[in-house]
């Protein structure tokens, strides 16, 4: 380094008390206004998830952990806490302050609010977790790619405007952008996902997380239809129940350890499959969370 640059770089340190006091303080992201409800298990589910609408953003039917999810982008298994922290759910009403746009400005904003209100505060560590792999079969893929339609790489599927409806019925999860899965009619039908939502998806059926480790790009998309059961149909549903906190009797509790064969040959027939692993996996472990928010 020649003596001019460093003089330079001598002087700009000695004057950054000056500049800091000078300057304004780094812009802590937060809504303007937020309203933070209790919701009932008996209440509607008829629009769970994050919704976006100008500058109105609201977070219905949802966890802390689920809010931990959205705002730190990590799965389910990675958020590990008190069991309220993924059973006890609100509904939440805020209003995003002008020019703050962008899905990282509103998943920062999120994790201010669940750590200011709930008091919430997390360490990161790295744990073993039983997994299941999602990779390809001995035959090679045979799913259909989802032809190009123009929306590829575009924002919305990213943990923002994600909807998802259910019900005995069925199971219908909008991820934005023309991408979505349904469960329903003994078939578990996916259109336009990447392998890493085909692997999230499943998570949702199976009794352990499944990771995406086959290697294939995040802009290709497929489109399954897996022909399921109607045994299996049920302890698939009742699998999914019970990750979304819904209260069930313990003989349908006890029908989530049963095995679904038909799934993991629809599976195989479509070039992929399940296979059991332990793999290190990064958590957030919940210190401390209040089970009350504190007011607006």
């Amino acid at each position: 380094m020649d003596m001019t640059r460093t003089a330079i770089i001598s002087t700009f340190v000695t004057l950054l008390p000056v500049l800091a006091l000078a300057q304004a303080a780094p812009k802590h992201l937060e809504f303007e206004v937020a309203s933070i409800r209790p919701v009932a298990p008996q209440e509607g589910r008829a629009d769970i998830g994050m919704h976006i609408d100008g500058s109105q953003v609201r977070f219905n039917f949802l966890t802390v952990g689920e809010c931990m999810q959205i705002a730190w982008q990590v799965k389910q298994y990675q958020v590990v806490g008190p069991e309220w922290v993924t059973s006890d759910r609100f509904n939440i009403t805020a209003k995003i302050p002008d020019g703050a746009g962008g899905a990282d400005n509103v998943r920062e904003m999120l994790q201010n609010l669940i750590q200011d209100r709930f008091k919430l505060t997390f360490h990161k560590e790295k744990r073993d977790v039983a997994v299941f792999a999602l990779i390809y079969g001995k035959a090679g893929l045979k799913m259909k790619e989802t032809p190009p339609d123009g929306t590829e790489g575009a924002e919305a599927p990213k943990g923002l405007n994600i909807s998802a409806s259910g019900s005995a019925a069925g199971v219908h999860v909008d991820f934005g952008n023309g991408s979505y899965y349904t469960f329903a009619d003994n078939k578990l039908v996916g259109h336009k996902l990447t392998m890493a939502w085909i692997a999230d998806t499943l998570s949702r059926y199976t009794d352990l997380p499944v990771i995406d480790m086959t290697g294939a790009p995040a802009t290709k998309y497929y489109d399954f239809s897996f022909d399921i059961t109607a045994d299996d149909y049920r302890t698939m549903l009742i699998r999914t129940a019970i990750k979304a906190g819904v209260s069930l009797p313990p003989e349908a509790v006890r029908l989530a350890d049963l095995p679904t064969d038909s799934l993991f040959s629809a599976m195989e027939a479509a070039g992929i499959k399940l296979e059991s692993r332990k793999a290190p996996q990064d958590v957030m472990v919940v210190d401390h969370a209040d089970k009350t928010p504190t007011e607006n």
